[in-house]
């Protein structure tokens, strides 16, 4: 397995700003001759959480790895944080989206194959993605067909801007503008043209309250998008996979077992939505 790290800013030619992120992580795995001499692969562009404020790292290469294990192409964004304000990390996860694109032929990826996954804030991103890749704000960087998403994960994400929610999410990637802060609220973008949804979240998520995943499943419900709920008992926030690779062994969390094998259904459902290995 071969890792790689692009510069968004630099690849595209934009001017960096200050403190800014963009940076884009990949784990490349080539297939064997004797297997494949014409395989294509999905790829994922994860989006770990950490508030707007940084960047989680057990939400990024552990989660890379069980994708990579089940023959995906993953890519990890550490995109810009506060003091950085939107739409500066909607766009870098264009960028992301364009650079997976077109760099598909040489990656063994399939173009029409590409997920998102965004955990807590990083799934806020993700849902911003899915539901303003038409937007104005990324109109430049590449047309609206190559920055939509063909499928999206969202992990106990940050939605509501409103009632019980992690204001400071918002707070981060707005600085306090009231007007855009509610202008984001994922449950008011949920829209017909998203791809299909994979969503789940724990019942005792003590940081993002999971009426923000409940109120998010019936706006995609009442849209007509293709969705798939799973809401576990426990689990605390931040769980990412679950397992030694995100957690000490000395101090596990309370997780309900079936939690734990949430990138194995999310795969599953991304499969019955038409992405798989396949040869040419």
């Amino acid at each position: 397995m071969e890792l790689r790290q692009i510069d968004l800013y630099e690849h595209f030619g934009q001017t960096r700003p200050a403190g800014a992120g963009g940076l884009l992580q990949m784990w490349l795995t080539k297939t064997p001759v004797r297997v494949s001499t014409a395989r294509r692969r999905p790829a994922v562009l994860i989006l770990p959480g950490g508030g707007y404020e940084h960047i989680s790292q057990r939400e990024g290469e552990p989660v890379a790895l069980r994708f990579a294990a089940r023959g995906w192409v993953p890519f990890v964004l550490t995109y810009s944080v506060a003091p950085s304000r939107f739409p500066t990390q909607l766009r870098e996860a264009a960028w992301a989206m364009r650079y997976i694109r077109e760099s598909a032929g040489a990656l063994e990826i399939d173009p029409g194959m590409v997920a998102a996954v965004g955990f807590s804030a990083g799934g806020h991103l993700a849902g911003t993605l899915a539901t303003r890749f038409d937007g104005p704000e990324v109109a430049d960087v590449a047309p609206a067909e190559m920055l939509r998403p063909d499928v999206l994960g969202l992990c106990y994400p940050v939605v509501a801007a409103w009632g019980r929610t992690h204001a400071a999410s918002f707070e981060n990637l707005t600085g306090g503008d009231a007007a855009l802060t509610q202008a984001l609220s994922l449950d008011k973008l949920a829209r017909g043209e998203m791809p299909p949804v994979f969503l789940w979240a724990t019942r005792d998520d003590g940081s993002v309250p999971c009426r923000n995943s409940i109120l998010l499943a019936q706006a995609l419900d009442e849209a007509g998008v293709d969705f798939a709920f799973h809401l576990y008992r426990h689990g605390p926030h931040g769980l990412a996979t679950a397992d030694a690779l995100a957690f000490s062994t000395k101090n596990p969390p309370q997780v309900s077992p079936e939690a734990s094998g949430w990138p194995e259904e999310m795969m599953d459902f991304f499969a019955q939505s038409g992405l798989a290995i396949h040869d040419l």
